[in-house]
């Protein structure tokens, strides 16, 4: 064994040694359990950063943990590759979005590798491959036939230089992220997948999803939005009715004017014999939709000139045109209390509309509602045949009457809204349609697939360029052989990484899934950043019940498990190229090896918490390694030991030792598969080392014991710095590669102990200390400490007033 520890060498000549070997290549006929483990897969963007060395060091010790437990793990990796980010840099650049993307994969992949992660390379993949997004656009065929995708017109987020949707992040300030033109708000048709209807399901089964986290669960139910409530028409003369739903029907006789959208037919009908409608409604075109602009933006409104007819009172009421509903959401119409809803107040008193109290406390304590709206339930006044109801029967009672008046329904609805996977862009997936002006919306055939982007594109950020080719949507049709027009949308990507994980474990299959999807799936365990909780765990959900019924997987929901891991902070905030406080781990990993990254990323927090970047911490994580290599050096430098330990005839030390290392075991081994947590098992295997180091027995029996303890450290260390251990283990004279050890057991019989150790003080300061047995009284104990020469010296010529005993921990004298 050489004497210093030399990561660069050990760390190449280890990773040769395991994909010659082909270690980590998993098949379906193996006999053991099977065990999924994925983190999620990375964008190409060029470089590995710190966060992506914290999601994927998390999984494989999870990984490497689980093979030592007997299980058959499976973890892949591949490439999220499509994308806009390829495009931009295609014009920045003058790169192909391909050739860009293809070569950050490999650089990439070359990182990964340099980190020891134990992938199965054969499974790898990457989304812009046509071979992959083929079996995605057969999917999005079969389910345009089952009616689960369609096409309609509905308002986005536009950019009139960029002639491009914009998803509400990419819109900064009302601006373009890319340009800073100002946003629009524009009509476009757009394809949409239909996930409301599986509203239902989706909210329910995350009752079973026992291995998630509370917080994803409760922001994954609040974003499906399920409520309960009440559609009611409001009559309008020679018009069609203003339908709208409420939560709240308890609060109907407050009504005092109805709020629609610029895009609602209504509205669209008054500007045509009234300017200023025509220009308010033109003004709401230059707005953009996220919620979070709608929440923080003036409320701003204009009359319509029109009038409805309350459902129940009759009553006239007037009807406003409101930059804050858009007509993409429920109805495009809301009832507005502005005495029971504040924005309704607060839009009621900018215009001057009347506030109507009709809900008031329970208590009795009337609010007029003079400085905001009373949003709690309570009793119903001024409401005519419903006062003196509670808000909960009047839910029914109102609801029950306007059923009878065949003016309106209870009805559940849902906050979730049908998924639009329509883009404007170049390097994605294409969308397998065809328009003909005889036979319409027409499938592109299954033989024909893949539709694959031509390379001959120019992208300048003028149009789309899919768009300006002159011959990709050109095509003939295939029902009728006549000319027609290709689809020039090309999918979201989150369409490629919402059925990846199935797609991992059957990548070769000449269909879309194959058996061994239903073999691997769910995925035992994913790692990714609280960042994905919502949309991408959403929509993997959501694909998943679609390959369900399409007959092609046999489970539920995708992953059992969920590890959401926290950000990587550096000065408090959190590392960005923007704020220039990255960390390359390419140039750590050449100054300190790839194990001394790994055991710091896993030794500074644990993984659902964030950590914060440290270079005295990289030091203090390679110096413990090189503290575990000159360990086992000065072990094995002594010669082998061949002593059998015999456990009945141990010296006290000896026992002592041999039970700090099996309840070090016992820790880390439920830290590490119950707990999931890594820092506090890397904690006690250095307390274990300290204790080693200070252990000098040089018996045969004790050479046993620090033989013993060392195999346990390199095994208990060896999913965190694989290397190392694979090393250190041949090191301590095995053959075999640590690979195929499994996890230590724990030796009960050495937890047992005969003797205490405790702390003698005298007045509070640490005078001695004595070895008891386990079974002694306090009278024992007194009898022995009182004996103890060391203790006789500080009480001498003083009277004891009393004699503290703490059992199992220390003995306290008074004098």
């Amino acid at each position: 064994m050489q004497e210093n520890y030399q990561p660069q060498t050990i760390e190449q000549d280890v990773q040769k040694a395991w994909e010659v070997s082909g270690v980590f290549n998993v098949s379906e006929s193996s006999s053991a359990e099977k065990y999924y483990c994925l983190s999620m897969f990375p964008y190409p963007s060029g470089k590995l950063h710190m966060g992506h060395v914290r999601n994927y060091t998390i999984g494989d010790v999870i990984s490497r943990y689980q093979r030592m437990l007997g299980k058959n793990v499976l973890q892949p990796m591949g490439w999220d590759a499509f994308g806009l980010p390829a495009e931009n840099a295609a014009m920045q650049h003058g790169v192909h979005p391909a050739e860009w993307t293809y070569s950050n994969i490999d650089y990439m992949r070359d990182q990964l590798k340099r980190l020891g992660f134990g992938y199965d390379w054969n499974r790898e993949l990457a989304t812009c491959d046509p071979e992959y997004f083929k079996w995605e656009q057969w999917f999005f065929l079969r389910l345009l036939d089952k009616g689960l995708a369609y096409k309609k017109t509905a308002p986005v987020n536009w950019c009139p230089k960029d002639m491009t949707v914009l998803a509400n992040e990419q819109v900064i300030d009302g601006c373009c992220w890319r340009c800073d033109s100002k946003v629009e708000r524009k009509e476009i048709a757009q394809w949409f997948l239909k996930i409301t209807d599986y509203a239902d399901e989706l909210l329910q089964s995350l009752d079973t999803l026992d291995g998630w986290p509370e917080q994803v669960k409760t922001m994954q139910a609040n974003w499906i939005g399920r409520s309960e409530g009440v559609e009611m028409d409001f009559a309008v003369a020679d018009m069609e009715p203003v339908r709208i739903y409420t939560t709240r029907p308890d609060t109907l006789m407050g009504v005092t004017y109805l709020a629609v959208a610029a895009e609602h037919p209504l509205a669209l009908t008054a500007a045509e014999s009234n300017a200023d409608i025509a220009t308010f409604i033109a003004n709401c075109k230059l707005m953009e939709t996220s919620e979070a602009a709608m929440e923080t933006m003036e409320k701003r409104g204009i009359d319509s000139g029109i009038k409805a007819i309350h459902p129940i009172s009759g009553e006239q009421v007037p009807v406003w045109i409101a930059n804050f509903v858009l007509m993409g959401y429920g109805t495009g119409a809301v009832m507005s209390v502005p005495a029971h809803d504040q924005r309704d107040y607060e839009f009621a008193i900018k215009y001057g509309i009347a506030i109507k109290q009709v809900i008031f406390a329970t208590d009795g304590m009337d609010d007029a509602c003079s400085e905001h709206a009373f949003t709690a339930k309570g009793i119903l006044k001024n409401s005519g045949q419903f006062d003196g109801l509670t808000s909960a029967l009047a839910f029914n009672a109102i609801a029950e009457t306007l059923e009878k008046a065949s003016k309106g329904t209870r009805k559940v609805n849902f906050r979730l809204r049908d998924w639009g996977v329509s883009r404007q862009r170049y390097w994605g997936a294409p969308i397998p349609v065809i328009y003909c002006n005889g036979c319409g919306t027409v499938p592109v055939p299954d033989k024909d697939l893949p539709v694959i982007l031509p390379k001959d594109v120019v992208l300048d950020g003028s149009q789309s360029p899919l768009v300006a080719h002159p011959t990709f949507s050109t095509c003939e049709c295939p029902t009728c052989g006549k000319p027609a027009r290709r689809e020039t949308d090309t999918f979201d990507t989150f369409m490629e990484s919402s059925w990846y994980f199935a797609r991992f474990a059957c990548n070769k299959a000449d269909s879309m899934l194959d058996a061994k999807a239903s073999h691997w799936l769910p995925v035992d365990h994913y790692i990714g950043g609280i960042e994905h909780a919502i949309l991408h765990l959403l929509y993997a959900r959501f694909y998943t019940k679609l390959l369900r019924d399409e007959g092609l997987i046999t489970c539920d929901e995708p992953f059992k498990k969920l590890l959401t891991q926290g950000m990587v902070l550096k000065d408090g905030s959190k590392m960005s190229k923007s704020k220039g406080n990255t960390v390359d781990p390419q140039s750590l990993i050449e100054q300190y090896g790839a194990d001394t990254v790994r055991l710091f990323i896993m030794f500074a927090a644990p993984p659902e918490q964030s950590l914060e970047w440290s270079d005295s911490g990289v030091e203090g994580a390679s110096r413990f390694l090189k503290r575990l290599w000159r360990q086992v050096y000065l072990h094995v430098s002594t010669g082998s030991c061949s002593a059998a330990l015999d456990k009945a005839a141990l010296t006290n030390e000896q026992s002592a030792m041999r039970r700090q290392l099996h309840q070090t075991l016992q820790k880390v081994s439920h830290d590490m598969g119950v707990r999931i947590i890594f820092n506090t098992a890397i904690a006690a295997n250095m307390e274990l080392l300290n204790s080693l180091a200070k252990f000098t027995d040089d018996s045969e029996t004790g050479k046993a014991i620090r033989q013993e303890v060392l195999e346990a450290i390199v095994l208990m260390l060896s999913p965190m710095v694989p290397h190392i251990c694979h090393q250190l283990w041949l090191d301590l004279g095995h053959q075999d590669a640590l690979l195929t050890m499994a996890w230590p057991v724990v030796d009960e019989s050495a937890l047992v102990q005969d003797l205490l150790e405790l702390v003698v003080q005298v007045n509070g300061k640490l005078r001695s200390k004595i070895s008891v047995a386990t079974t002694a009284s306090k009278e024992d104990i007194q009898a022995i400490v009182l004996a103890d020469e060391q203790v006789l010296r500080f009480i001498d010529g003083h009277s004891i007033k009393k004699v503290i005993i703490v059992p199992g921990k220390l003995v306290n004298i008074v004098v």
